[in-house]
């Protein structure tokens, strides 16, 4: 990394959240998507952003700006120069740096995770360059404002502050794993504060390509449905403001919660298929326990990946079946991407919030859409928000490739 190791201590550092944004399809800001989460909705819709009438699947989750952006030292030409997935971007970090408290400042890290970037900007230089091949107006432009790098050195200037920047793409497992290398940086003094977190919009080339896959649902996404037949697109973005508690004791900070443990393993077993026993979830789920220091009998509640996909899913039930063993009955399952759908790059750190809401509020995320269980679910799946008394949450995610990663959450009281 970057960063040499900072002198502590102790070995290793407790690393605490003390700022958190969010947007999704359920609206812009903790509270919105607090209360759509405690009340299980779902926030599919027909695709307004482009055309999908040659799709098999035609709703998605889009996520819509605020009428107004957060007030910005970037002028209104720079600010129209970002795609959407950029603007998703700004808003949750405006969120996040409001709640964490922090000034300007040198040498802040950023760590983040995209899969697409601006691919719309992309798909706009195409179309010009494709039907107006003599037309080269915005579209240098394009080509920069495209780059995940630009959009994060825009984040930069839109909050004041310098340093380096780390980008993760490892599809599904991208938000997760952003955030799991800024915990990383901090626990091993590397660094005393980093932003992280996920962003992800929606484009024409995303949608069609998944649904060419035949990985879209046609009907209504279910995870760990018996009848479930594929996952549903979602978009929005999730930026998380770390850093060791000794640090935000000094100052006085108020903490979200803590991130207590993460894990993070390659399946080599296929490019698109899960392992069918979840082997390498399975690993990614130890470790991060174990790093936390706890057992299965201390999990309150897991997010799960659960996409809907037919081998996804069943994989990872087995995965927290072996995870558990003789617990498994009592560890509460969701599958928040039922209402909000899977946000790719942005789908772990919108999750990650997911949990901290759980153990701040004290309820379980309900999914809600789950009619017939997998048989493989020895778990109870939650359908119905409700009140529990949750001090540790484990959040899963597993991509394309076979990345997999795990992050342990606890309640900080």
């Amino acid at each position: 990394m970057l960063y040499p190791r900072l002198k502590t201590n102790s070995r290793e550092r407790r690393v605490v959240v003390t700022g958190a944004g969010i947007i999704t399809a359920h609206g812009a800001g903790w509270e919105p998507n607090l209360e759509a989460f405690q009340q299980g909705r779902k926030a599919f819709r027909s695709v307004t952003r482009f055309d999908v009438s040659r799709q098999r699947a035609r709703v998605a989750a889009e996520a819509e700006l605020p009428v107004r952006l957060p007030s910005s030292p970037l002028s209104s030409r720079h600010l129209e120069r970002l795609d959407h997935s950029g603007k998703l971007l700004l808003v949750a970090a405006a969120e996040a740096w409001a709640g964490c408290g922090w000034e300007s400042m040198e040498d802040l890290p950023f760590v983040f995770g995209t899969t697409a970037a601006g691919m719309g900007l992309g798909e706009d230089y195409y179309r010009q360059a494709v039907f107006e091949p003599h037309a080269h107006r915005k579209q240098a432009s394009r080509v920069l404002h495209y780059q995940s790098q630009t959009q994060l050195r825009t984040l930069q200037r839109f909050l004041g502050v310098s340093g380096p920047i780390t980008i993760l793409s490892n599809a599904c497992a991208t938000g997760t794993n952003a955030i799991g290398v800024g915990w990383e940086m901090i626990r091993c003094g590397q660094a005393e504060r980093v932003l992280t977190g996920g962003y992800e919009a929606l484009c024409q080339t995303l949608f069609a390509g998944f649904d060419s896959l035949q990985a879209l649902s046609v009907t209504t996404c279910r995870p760990f449905d018996k009848n479930r037949d594929g996952l549903a697109l979602g978009e929005g973005a999730a930026v998380l403001a770390l850093e060791s508690l000794d640090a935000a004791r000094s100052r006085g900070a108020e903490i979200i919660g803590e991130i207590c443990g993460y894990g993070t393993v390659i399946d080599l077993h296929h490019l698109t298929q899960p392992h069918p026993e979840g082997d390498a979830a399975l690993k990614s789920m130890v470790l991060a326990s174990e790093l936390a220091g706890i057992t299965p009998d201390q999990a309150g509640y897991i997010n799960a990946h659960g996409t809907g996909t037919p081998l996804n899913d069943a994989s990872e039930a087995l995965a927290i079946r072996r995870w558990a063993g003789e617990h498994v009955k009592a560890i509460p399952v969701s599958s928040t991407k039922a209402g909000v759908g899977h946000l790719l790059g942005a789908a772990g750190a919108v999750e990650a919030v997911v949990c901290l809401m759980a153990l701040r509020n004290q309820f379980l995320p309900s999914q809600g859409t789950v009619e017939t269980p997998d048989p493989a679910c020895v778990f109870p799946i939650v359908t119905e928000a409700r009140s529990a008394r949750i001090e540790y949450a484990l959040s899963n995610s597993f991509g394309f490739g076979g990345v997999n990663g795990t992050l342990v959450f606890r309640r900080w009281a």
